[in-house]
């Protein structure tokens, strides 16, 4: 089976050029009448639906989210309230603003834990 990390290159053999074709006979069987139906040209359903498809493979690719400390949320909150101190009026940080922001922010929170 082909791995999206193995350095060699993945060359079909036979069977799945083969197998390649019976399903885009099935998909065109399929997709023509809709089109037709939809008065939609068959090119414009089709890519729809393969990018659909795409689409949705991309998404249960995605990797889940984790859920926030407490600590984090706090931090965070604390961070957007003590910046201000720490920014010139144009809104750039001031020099070393940055720096003793988060260091700001981390005592308002509570300190690292």
């Amino acid at each position: 089976m082909h791995s999206p990390n193995s350095e060699a290159f993945y060359l079909p053999t036979d069977e799945d050029l083969r197998l390649a074709l019976r399903l885009r006979a099935l998909a065109d069987a399929l997709l023509v009448p809709a089109a037709t139906a939809a008065g939609l040209p068959p090119e414009v359903v089709q890519g729809f639906v393969e990018g659909t498809t795409t689409g949705a493979v991309a998404a249960a690719k995605a990797p889940k989210k984790r859920k926030a400390s407490a600590y984090n949320r706090k931090y965070k909150a604390a961070f957007k309230r003590v910046s201000k101190k720490y920014k010139k009026k144009n809104g750039e940080w001031k020099k070393g603003g940055f720096k003793a922001a988060v260091r700001a922010a981390h005592k308002d929170a509570g300190g690292k834990k």
